[in-house]
């Protein structure tokens, strides 16, 4: 089996805001999230802190309990705001817990929906042939609070298919946790609206299979939108899940890859203008490429996946001027397909009736990759090193005329992205050795000028991933395929008002796994030399901190090392 196959089979104050909320509330409570690493466990573990928590008594909804999903059709529940708990709340928490039956099955994707909005995306753990694997989720929903306030429906989609083949049913339980304010506390900040770019009005992501097609809003905004932002999912799936190790079409065939170059990125437009670049993290599922580099820790946000917010304040001015606007979403060189979905988050002037405002820059351009290749082919083998790279920069700036004076937002952002492959491949598909060096680093400066106060929000992201692949066949089928995997997702943040820092913070995940899988000529299997760790690090400012790093061999955790090293004044 080639290589290929293989592979297909087996405002700134807004933000400030929110972390303060954490920070300068009560110690959280002595929080356990299920499926914390335990040494000699199998279970699907990672080494994310759990999200922080006031100290005060939640109100649990229930989503969902103890669903089976066991084929191709969405699960529908009903959703109703806690009586017990009426808004605004401190904090809303989402938890699942997921669980997959013993036997044979793919990796799936989960989404979850309330109305059209998604409010999980994820994908699950692969099963055991011996035990039932267990794992778990949890995020903070506080800024979309506005969803939760009505009575709606809600979709579950995990399609998932079972036969005599593929025998494990996946489970699943959702809740959302909501956290009272204490005694003459504030809100914190949410959005005071939540539209949803999915499918449909209950939900379901959209397929974008080539360049031009399209993730589309049309929306009546009010007409005093203060502040804009898009939270982005896209997916890469079927050709394009590896995109990361593809190669330009007039070489593909012969490197037995997919085509289209190494370089996707999703492109933001309101009606038809540029109006912000979505890089795409090479997400890995647990199925990806051999599915024992992954037991039991899986890749960088696997499970739950972490949307990409391009900053639409700028637009702010125009989307509140009465009229229809359509938003966006494509991905460049996207080539059978992206997943697609996002919700738009606006923030209101409530003392306003009439935000006025305009546009004022926007120098947005298509991305103009530079492929370099110095593949040789003499007709037994194909070798050598092969590289594409694409460096862009941009400014969008508008102001907005509110109640409490003009606020002008400027968003300056660079998107360097690199990379280098070297392959060595014989043609009568027996040898496929490859190697992957690539990073995207993205720096976003944005500048909120109201008054005589300017505040800037300094973001740095590195995405590096590193896959040194190598495969040896004999004539007969059998094969040895090694892999080694370093993935990493850092960002850090700096904010400052009128010069003076006010808030910082570093985040770090890194999973680095190794495999060797022996298959011999009738497809019996073992492995070799399995290992992962993963790194996972953050602090602030304000004292909170988490740093933890699991390790792993033979699918089992062999030791976890650190967790919380706050300070003891702040959580995160």
């Amino acid at each position: 089996m080639s290589r290929s196959s293989l592979i297909q089979a087996v405002r700134i104050s807004v933000f400030t805001s929110i972390v303060l909320l954490f920070s300068r509330a009560a110690l959280a409570q002595n929080y356990v999230a299920p499926g914390m690493p335990v040494v000699g466990s199998y279970n699907t573990v990672t080494a994310n802190p759990p999200v922080p928590r006031p100290a005060t008594t939640p109100c649990t909804v229930v989503l969902f309990q103890d669903f089976d999903f066991d084929d191709f059709n969405p699960r529908s529940f009903n959703y109703s705001p806690p009586t017990a708990c009426p808004g605004p709340w401190a904090a809303v928490v989402f938890e699942a817990d997921w669980w997959v039956d013993a036997g044979v099955q793919y990796d799936r994707t989960t989404n979850i929906w309330l109305g059209g909005n998604v409010i999980f995306f994820g994908t699950t753990a692969e099963p055991s042939q011996n035990f039932i694997r267990h794992w778990h989720t949890e995020s903070n929903l506080t800024e979309i609070s506005p969803l939760f306030t009505i009575p709606q429906q809600g979709t579950a989609i995990l399609f998932n298919l079972v036969n005599n083949q593929y025998t494990s049913h996946y489970h699943g339980s959702a809740y959302l946790q909501f956290y009272p304010l204490t005694q003459g506390q504030n809100p914190p900040p949410s959005a005071n609206q939540v539209l949803p770019m999915s499918a449909g009005p209950t939900g379901g992501t959209v397929a974008l299979n080539t360049p031009s097609d399209q993730l589309t809003g049309t929306f009546s905004f009010p007409t005093n939108v203060e502040a804009a932002y898009l939270d982005l999912w896209a997916q890469s799936q079927s050709d394009d899940e590896f995109w990361y190790v593809c190669a330009p079409n007039n070489l593909a065939g012969e490197l037995d890859t997919c085509g289209s170059t190494a370089f996707r990125e999703a492109e933001v437009s309101i009606d038809g203008t540029p109006a912000g670049v979505a890089p795409i993290f090479p997400w890995i599922f647990t199925g990806g490429i051999d599915p024992f580099l992954w037991q039991p820790t899986p890749g960088v946000h696997t499970l739950n996946f972490e949307p990409y917010r391009v900053d639409l304040t700028p637009f702010a001015a125009l989307l509140s001027n009465g009229q229809q606007h359509t938003v966006a979403v494509s991905v460049y060189n996207a080539d059978m397909y992206f997943s697609a979905t996002a919700n738009l988050l606006l923030y209101q002037d409530l003392n306003s009736t009439q935000v006025t405002g305009a546009l004022t820059t926007d120098t947005i351009t298509p991305p103009d990759p530079v492929i370099n290749e110095n593949i040789v082919n003499n007709g037994t083998y194909a070798a050598g090193p092969l590289a594409i790279n694409s460096s862009r920069g941009f400014t969008v700036e508008g102001y907005v005329n509110t109640s409490h004076g003009t606020v002008d937002t400027k968003v300056v952002q660079s998107i360097d992205f690199n990379n280098g492959q070297s392959y060595y491949v014989l043609l009568n598909g027996l040898v496929d050795n490859q190697f992957v060096g690539q990073i995207t680093n993205i720096s976003s400066a944005t500048t909120t000028t109201a008054g005589s106060n300017i505040t800037t929000n300094n973001t740095q992201y590195a995405w590096p991933l590193g896959l040194r692949y190598t495969y040896t066949a004999n004539p007969d089928g059998a094969y040895v395929q090694s892999t080694q995997i370093h993935q990493t997702f850092s960002k850090s943040v700096l904010v400052e008002l009128n010069g003076n820092p006010t808030y910082s913070s570093s985040f770090l995940d890194m999973v680095s796994p190794t495999d060797t899988l022996n298959v011999d000529a009738s497809g019996n299997f073992f492995t070799t030399n399995q290992t992962n760790s993963e790194t996972y690090q953050y602090s602030n400012s304000n004292g909170a901190c988490w740093n933890q790093t699991l390790t792993a061999s033979a699918g089992q955790i062999t030791s976890v090392q650190g967790g919380n090293c706050s300070d003891g004044r702040k959580t995160k």
